[in-house]
C-alpha cells in the first residue's frame, strides 16, 4: 500500500475517533493535530511562527485574514503550504486594476446545445489567496465582500454556494500605494485578523537562503480533511466562556469609541473611529480558539489579550495628532490593554 493511501486511511481513522469523543477529548485531539500541522508547515516555512499561529486560529475560527507585508516574505508560499497540509483546494488570484467581478466569481457561457452554462471562477475553492487586494477597483472588491460574508456568490441573477470550509487570505503591500484602491471600512471589518508579516531574523534568513538555493524538495503530508476542519470549527464555537471574559472583551472594544463613557483620555486624544460589535465577537471566538490550541477548555482574559492586536489594528482610525506624535496603532492598543 503506498504512502498516499496510508495517509488517507489515517485521516479516516482520526475522523472515526473524533466522532466518538467528548468535547474535552476533541480539544486534546485538536492540540495534537495543531502541533503536527505546525511541524509540517515549518518544513517549508522558516520562522514566522506568530503568523502561522494566527492564520491557523482564523481557519479554526471560520474567519478570514489580511496579511500586510512587503514582497518576498513567503506570504503566497505560506498559504499554499497550509492548504496542502490541510488537504484543501487552493486558488491564487492576482488582483489588478483591470480585474472584473466575473473574473473571480465566474460567468455564464452559451454551450453547444445553446443553453447557458455557469463556469465557476477561482472563488470556488476552500482557500483563496487574494494577492494585493487593494490593487483592484471597488466593484471587484465588493464581489469578494459578498463571498466572504455570505459564503456564496451571485452571477446572472442566480446564487451559488461556495465550498466549505471557505477561507480568504488577502495580502497588501504597505509601501507602494500608487494606483491602489484602499479597502473600505466595511470590507476591512470582514477580516478577523490584520496580520503584520515582518522581516525574518538574521538566523532565519540564513536558513531560508540555504533551503531555497538548493535542489532539496520537501514533500508535505495531508494531516486533516475538510470535514475534520468543519468539526473543529464547530467545536471552537461550543467552548464555554466565563462572564468576566465576555465583559472584558466588550469593555475593551467600548474603550476604543470616542463617545463611549468607558473611553479613556488616550482614545479621545488619538482615535477618530473605534471598533464595532464584530470586534467583540471576534475577540471571544479568537480567544476560544487560542485557548483550545493551548489545551485549555475555556478562555481567560490572557487569551483575549493574545488576539487583541490583530483584531483591533484595522478597526481603529487614528487622528492626525496620533500620526504627528508617532503613536502607532499597536502602541495605542497596548495602552488600552
Amino acid at each position: 500500500m503506498n504512502r498516499i493511501n496510508l495517509a488517507h486511511l489515517e485521516i479516516i481513522g482520526t475522523q472515526q475517533t473524533l466522532n466518538k469523543m467528548t468535547d474535552k477529548e476533541r480539544i486534546d485531539q485538536l492540540v495534537t493535530d495543531y502541533h503536527a500541522l505546525k511541524n509540517e508547515i515549518h518544513k517549508v516555512i522558516i520562522g514566522q511562527d506568530d503568523v502561522v499561529d494566527q492564520v491557523l486560529i482564523a481557519i479554526f475560527s471560520r474567519a478570514h485574514c489580511l496579511l500586510v507585508g512587503v514582497p518576498g516574505l513567503a506570504k503566497t508560499l505560506l498559504v499554499n503550504t497550509i492548504s496542502e497540509t490541510l488537504g484543501l483546494s487552493f486558488n491564487r488570484v492576482q488582483f489588478t486594476p483591470d480585474l472584473m467581478p466575473s473574473d473571480i466569481v465566474g460567468s455564464e457561457i452559451l454551450d453547444e446545445s445553446k443553453q447557458f452554462k455557469f463556469i465557476p471562477g477561482p472563488l470556488f475553492s476552500n482557500i483563496i489567496l487574494a494577492d494585493e487586494i487593494n490593487r483592484t477597483p471597488p466593484k471587484t472588491q465588493s464581489a469578494l465582500l459578498e463571498a466572504m460574508q455570505e459564503r456564496r456568490v451571485t452571477a446572472a441573477g442566480k446564487t451559488y454556494d461556495l465550498p466549505s470550509p471557505f477561507f480568504v487570505l488577502a495580502t497588501q503591500n504597505p509601501i507602494e500605494q500608487e494606483g491602489t484602491y484602499p479597502l473600505p471600512e466595511a470590507q476591512l471589518d470582514r477580516f478577523m485578523f490584520n496580520i503584520w508579516v515582518d522581516y525574518p531574523s538574521y538566523i532565519e534568513e540564513l536558513a531560508i537562503v540555504k533551503a531555497t538555493t538548493s535542489d532539496i524538495k520537501v514533500s508535505l503530508q495531508k494531516l486533516l480533511n475538510a470535514q475534520q476542519i468543519l468539526e473543529y470549527q464547530e467545536l471552537v464555537r461550543r467552548i464555554p466562556v466565563a462572564d468576566n471574559v465576555l465583559e472584558y472583551a466588550v469593555k475593551l472594544v467600548a474603550k476604543t469609541r470616542v463617545n463611549s463613557p468607558d473611553a479613556p483620555q488616550l482614545t479621545k486624544d488619538y482615535i477618530t473611529w473605534g471598533a464595532g460589535p464584530r470586534a467583540s465577537q471576534y475577540l471571544i471566538v479568537g480567544a476560544k480558539c487560542h485557548a483550545a490550541l493551548r489545551g485549555k477548555y475555556s478562555p481567560d482574559i490572557e487569551d483575549v489579550k493574545a488576539v487583541a492586536k490583530a483584531i483591533l489594528r484595522h478597526r481603529l482610525v487614528r487622528n492626525y495628532r496620533a500620526e504627528a506624535e508617532g503613536y502607532s496603532m499597536d502602541r495605542i492598543i497596548e495602552e488600552l490593554l
